[in-house]
Order: structure tokens, then sequence, then C-alpha cells
């Protein structure tokens, strides 16, 4: 299976990937994680997007396709999920083409949808630990003891992108960029709108009775 995931920020897509490449023995393909490995690599792309990325510029989108397009052609027969890619309509078109040059394509879309609402509460009321990078929540996932790390005694913190300013900018550039993506999508591949305000184990199994059906094919 060939899956990309979307979804706004706090919709919940580094839980599901998880679930689905453990699921289904797929890799998992993240667009900031091979950025990092090719810059500390040291390969032509990842010195081209490093060029980018000390002026302060984005990183264009053909070295970002071309990074995800090797990455592909390296994946295992079984297949692969796209986290965080594309994130522009000219990225996903560029992905098609790149990968209809070797005869393969996107097989499904999963799309998380959430409410703005539930994406603030989710995203506001994370906590984390400075010293070990432990993750809590304020009302989902408390430590045992109020505002402490349970694994080092640490003083928990909210990070400077979880505060609500940061979340609400965040949803306006996944909005202005990213929904574009999913229209492009539906235009002409088949795309499941997955309700991502429930809870994670009612997001999984949502997202395999979709799945399920492709896997048996």
């Amino acid at each position: 299976m060939r899956i990309v995931l979307l979804g706004a920020p706090g919709a919940g897509k580094g839980t599901q990937c998880k679930r689905i490449v453990a699921r289904y023995d797929l890799l998992h393909l993240s667009s900031g994680d091979i950025l990092r490995q090719q810059r500390t690599e040291g390969t032509d792309l990842g010195k081209k997007a490093q060029s980018y990325m000390d002026s302060g510029a984005l990183v264009p989108d053909e070295i970002v396709v071309a990074m995800m397009t090797d990455a592909i052609r390296k994946a295992p027969d079984a297949g692969f999920v796209l986290d965080g890619f594309p994130r522009t309509v000219n990225q996903a078109a560029e992905l098609d083409k790149s990968l209809a040059s070797y005869h393969q394509g996107i097989d499904v879309v999963l799309n998380l949808n959430v409410d703005d609402q539930v994406v603030a509460e989710r995203i506001t009321g994370r906590r984390s630990c400075p010293q070990c990078g432990a993750v809590y929540h304020i009302r989902n996932m408390k430590p045992k003891v109020d505002e402490i790390c349970d694994n080092d005694g640490t003083k928990l913190i909210q990070r400077p992108d979880d505060s609500p300013e940061v979340v609400a900018n965040r949803l306006e550039t996944y909005r202005r960029q990213t929904e574009a993506v999913v229209d492009y999508y539906k235009s002409n591949r088949t795309v499941y709108d997955i309700d991502a305000n429930k809870n994670a184990d009612e997001v999984s199994t949502l997202m395999f009775e979709k799945l399920e059906a492709l896997a048996k094919a």
C-alpha cells in the first residue's frame, strides 16, 4: 500500500501513522526526518536544502520532492505512509509525475478531519519535559504529580509553538496551503475523510475499516 496521511496540526497524524505502519509493516516516510537525514549525511540534496535553510528561505518544492522520491524508491514492496508530505498542490503534482515515471502511484489518501476547537484544546494542553522529551496533557494524559515529569522529576513546560497564538497561525497556514492538497487528490483518486475528533482508538478503527479492503486486494 502507498498511503498519504493528511490532516491539520493536532489531528493525530503521528499517532495514527505509527499504528498503520505497525499493522501493515509499511515504511514511515516523514519529510522532516528525511530532510534532517539528508543534511546529516551530507548528500547533494541535503547540501542544497541546507543552503536555503541557512538563509532563512523555504526549501524549494523540487528539492523536497526529489528527497521524498529518492526515499520512496528505497521503500520495501509492502509500501509506505507519507507523513507531512505533500504540503502543497505543486508538491502533490510533482510527486505524481515522479512516481508515474517508474510506474507507481499513491493508492489511497487518508484525510483526518478535526475541528479547530479540538485542535486548540489538544495542542495548548500539551506539556513537555525539557529533559527527556516526554509529552503529557493537562486533561488527557496527566503526569502522576502535577506539572512534574514521571521519568525524571523535571518541571514540565509548554513549548512556545504550543501557545494559542502559534496554534492559530499553524491552522491558518494549513487551510491556506494543505487543504487544497485534499481537493487535488479528491479530483483524481480515492480519499477517505476520517473523523479525527474522536479518541485515538476510534480513529484507528475507522482508518483500518477503509484500509483492510485495500490490503486484501
